[in-house]
């Protein structure tokens, strides 16, 4: 199996999206943010030579939905997502149109896609020769998050934003708790020597589910403090990588 990354940077809003290229086709694994973004990862795809067979939803953030409208544009391919994460995406569908269209304009699609059909958990879901089989986290990083292991590579782990590569990272949403502990429980549930293509940075280890928990606490702890939040964390990572993610937390956090 070859896996091939997507990185998409539009809207100053760099994620991946990842293809699995099996002998028989092609599978998506999230879509990215915005119309170019989709359109983008559908011509990288198309460019394989080979038919796109689905597309998986790792969690219910728009940066890795919002694109999938122009992913599968006129095909009628599976998408398939836990039925908490599709379910999330719909509900909130009015809320991110709300707050992203003014962000984002035209870049944001006028309407999007939508996961149409559910996995459970533990569940392997079978696109011709390629096998990918899911863990449903329940509210994590987002309302509702999953991870995806290649069957027939079970080091390979798609695991969406349970672990950001060393970029700031989005706590609004307030499940720190629930995150903290996926954290825990997939520190030793994955094996030595995964790799993990998570939805921000590059393909990692292990130990960025233990940079992860840092940030988070760091976070959580400068916000109980009083700290000046936005410093501390900067100090924590001297990035400017999805800065605006973690300012966009603090107030939630309070």
């Amino acid at each position: 199996m070859l896996v091939h990354r997507h990185r998409s940077e539009e809207a100053g809003t760099p994620v991946n999206a990842y293809l699995v290229e099996g002998a028989e086709g092609v599978v998506a694994v999230d879509a990215t943010l915005t119309v170019p973004g989709g359109r983008a990862l559908r011509a990288r795809a198309e460019a394989l030579g080979k038919p796109l067979l689905g597309v998986v939803i790792t969690h219910a953030h728009p940066d890795h939905y919002g694109g999938l409208v122009e992913l599968v544009a006129g095909l009628d391919v599976p998408v398939y997502s836990t039925a908490l994460v599709g379910e999330v995406i719909r509900r909130d569908d009015p809320v991110k149109e709300a707050i992203l269209r003014p962000m984002f304009g035209d870049l944001w699609p006028a309407s999007r896609a939508f996961p149409t059909h559910v996995a459970g958990d533990g569940e392997t879901v079978a696109f011709g020769d390629i096998e990918l089989a899911v863990s449903d986290l329940g509210p994590s990083e987002s309302p509702a998050d999953s991870l995806w292991r290649l069957v027939s590579e079970p080091r390979r782990v798609f695991s969406g934003d349970l672990a950001y590569d060393r970029t700031h990272c989005y706590l609004a949403d307030g499940f720190h708790e629930r995150w903290l502990a996926n954290l825990a429980r997939f520190r030793v549930e994955l094996e030595p020597g995964t790799t993990l293509h998570p939805g921000h940075g590059e393909p990692c280890g292990l130990e960025a589910l233990d940079w992860q928990r840092a940030y988070i606490e760091t976070m959580l702890s400068a916000v109980r403090d009083g700290s000046d939040v936005p410093a501390a964390m900067r100090e924590f990572l001297p990035s400017e990588t999805l800065a605006f993610l973690m300012e966009l937390s603090v107030e939630p956090l309070r």
